[in-house]
């Protein structure tokens, strides 16, 4: 029977890995022990980052909307109150978009909650 040849679904797989390792110095790069370990880290901290991100972002916003309110003389967790009775449906990401470029539009739209 002739010799078969091995490895290429054990090289694919190690290819991979050593792909996602781009940018990465010394044995972390080259050495597949080192790289896999590294990888595996950064793929977790990258997943755990993707969450963080829109908690801090959510934060940003609330703190935007907080400032802005307060110019005009309400607090924020009075301003969102009574935007949900009034039955406004704008998120918060919208919110403090209106109210970092226009102040107007924004005390416009706390006017009309206020009434």
């Amino acid at each position: 029977m002739a010799r078969v040849r091995r490895g290429f679904k054990a090289r694919r797989r190690r290819n991979k890995v050593l792909k996602l390792a781009k940018g990465f110095h010394f044995d972390r790069r080259t050495k597949y022990r080192h790289t896999a370990e590294t990888v595996k880290r950064a793929l977790h901290y990258a997943y755990i980052s993707r969450r963080l991100l829109k908690r801090d972002m959510r934060q940003l916003w609330i703190a935007r909307i907080n400032a802005a309110t307060r110019e005009l003389g309400i607090s924020y967790s009075q301003f969102i109150g009574k935007l949900r009775a009034k039955g406004l449906d704008l998120n918060r990401k919208m919110l403090s978009e209106i109210a970092a470029r226009d102040a107007v539009g924004f005390k416009a739209i706390v006017e009309a909650v206020t009434k």
